[in-house]
């Protein structure tokens, strides 16, 4: 099959999935739909960068060995491999919406935050290998993407007066 297909496979999953929340987020009002709405996209799109496809590629993910992930932080730059700092900084700036949506969905405090931004990163670093044997897993992209979570909430404590107006004005 080929990838652009398997792509859309889990597309329509992840259209399914919305359908299904989208009546519960509407109930809650109009600015929780358009932020919730939001956040989906905005993790549809990071599943996209980063796993996709899933769904085709779970008959085969014990076809291929499982490389642990590199516990060496930033050995890559160090050793200036590649384009090493072009990857920390796509990392950090791919996170970034996550920590300044998700104290907009559900309030979070910064630790909870940065939590959940590093459950994120991890979870995401953790089956990269185990989907795709070509993929591989770096505690310097989880770190590198907690930062830009920790960043995100910064941004959002900036910018919290004015999100409060734009989102009581859609209610």
């Amino acid at each position: 099959m080929n990838q652009d297909l398997k792509i859309i496979v889990d597309f329509i999953v992840l259209a399914v999935l919305y359908i299904f929340f989208y009546n519960r987020w509407q109930e809650r009002g109009r600015a929780k739909l358009i932020v919730n709405t939001l956040m989906y996209l905005y993790v549809s799109l990071v599943l996209y960068i980063t796993l996709l496809p899933v769904i085709t590629s779970l008959p085969y993910i014990f076809n291929h060995p499982y490389i642990p992930m590199n516990m060496t932080p930033f050995v890559d730059y160090i050793h200036g491999r590649g384009d090493a700092l072009r990857q920390i900084i796509l990392n950090v700036i791919m996170i970034i919406p996550f920590g300044f949506l998700l104290p907009i969905v559900k309030k979070q405090s910064m630790f909870s935050c940065i939590y959940k931004t590093f459950l994120f990163s991890l979870g995401i670093e953790l089956l990269q290998p185990l989907i795709n044997g070509l993929r591989s897993s770096d505690i310097t992209d989880v770190i590198t993407n907690t930062i830009g979570g920790l960043l995100g909430y910064l941004f959002y404590l900036l910018f919290k007066p004015v999100i409060r107006r734009m989102l009581s004005g859609l209610k």
